[in-house]
């Protein structure tokens, strides 16, 4: 379900930002605070290239992976088109497709991990994330911020417009902590035509990521929540 989400929204994912560079600039350089200067980064949720690109821009290394072959595939065309190299796997988090410590920072941006839906899930990604990680290590994860989401328990998102007359919003159906989000996207052509794509996410709280993170071995935990758009979670590796 979800990489048939994500291979859906390839297309059109740039068009959720009034202007993609600058999100992309402004989100890079908010990571680059926690990224250390030559670092080989893995940005294992990387979508169409939102943050890998942007971090490749400022002279990193990165490498992608994506559960979305269409999204992976975009990123690759995108960074290209913007002068950066982005090597990017189509592989599921839960088993990255990468040897042992093969990477100074693990990224896992944009509500990307609770699209996994249990805690085994959850606990299996952590570990493949710490295993591809060298020693010494940084994993930066980021997500809703479900602590005040699971107390609110909404029902939709604001609708926010994007270039070219696109406007989109969700609509959120809950099942104890879990939801489902119906994403609705509405393109003006000579009429407005309307585009749905459905996924599920866990509310997962920054409490109970912290817990994994441990049990996966990770050592000192640190949440910021005004560092970046959503909270952020920097673990070290030991």
């Amino acid at each position: 379900m979800t990489g048939a989400f994500y291979d859906g929204l390839a297309g059109t994912y740039d068009l959720m930002f009034p202007d993609w560079d600058a999100s992309m600039a402004r989100q890079a350089a908010q990571l680059a605070e926690f990224v250390p200067p030559g670092a080989r980064v893995l940005d294992c949720a990387c979508g169409i290239g939102t943050q890998a690109i942007g971090l490749a821009l400022r002279g990193y290394e990165v490498v992608g992976a994506d559960l979305s072959p269409k999204a992976a595939s975009r990123a690759v065309v995108e960074a290209s088109a913007r002068g950066v190299a982005l090597p990017v796997a189509a592989a599921d988090m839960r088993s990255l497709p990468f040897a042992d410590a093969s990477f100074d920072v693990v990224l896992a941006a944009d509500n990307a991990l609770p699209h996994l839906l249990t805690s085994d899930d959850v606990l299996a990604a952590l570990r493949e994330m710490r295993r591809v990680l060298r020693p010494g290590g940084r994993l930066i994860i980021s997500t809703r911020d479900y602590d005040a989401i699971r107390r609110e328990r909404p029902l939709s998102t604001p609708p926010s417009v994007g270039p070219g007359r696109v406007v989109w919003f969700q609509l959120w159906h809950w099942d104890g902590d879990q939801y489902e989000l119906e994403m609705f996207r509405l393109h003006e052509a000579e009429s407005w035509r309307v585009f749905v794509g459905k996924a599920r996410y866990w509310a997962i709280t920054r409490h109970e990521i912290t817990e994994l993170v441990e049990r996966a071995g990770f050592g000192y935990v640190e949440w910021l929540l005004d560092a970046y758009y959503q909270p952020l979670m920097v673990a070290a590796n030991g």
